[in-house]
């Protein structure tokens, strides 16, 4: 995770800080793949139910690049928050995801 001094908040202000200015959107993505090893593990993970460790486990790594990125995005803007962050995700193939985290730049008073 980065090690950034950006401050990130998924509602559409910071507590005890005021916006000075709206810069732009902040996005970060990443595309990940399955894989087969995964894939047989899932399968027959899932003829007895419960969670599939190694997809939550993809899942969250993923999540997490997406959101380093976002605020590399957010630092070449010059902000020093990112608001009203969200997670949006997309098949861009079969057994291929997109995970786009992305919110608005801002400086701060």
């Amino acid at each position: 995770m980065s090690s950034s001094k950006i401050l990130i908040s998924n509602t559409d202000f910071i507590p005890g800080k005021e916006i000075a200015e709206i810069l732009d959107i902040a996005r970060g993505s990443t595309v990940r793949a399955r894989n087969i090893g995964r894939d047989i593990f899932a399968g027959l993970k899932n003829l007895v139910g419960g969670e599939i460790d190694e997809y939550t486990k993809l899942m969250a790594d993923s999540r997490e690049v997406a959101i380093d990125r976002m605020i590399q995005d957010a630092e070449y803007l010059g902000a020093d928050a990112v608001i009203n962050v969200r997670f949006t995700t997309a098949n861009v193939m079969q057994g291929c995801s997109e995970i786009l985290a992305y919110g608005t730049a801002v400086k701060l008073k």
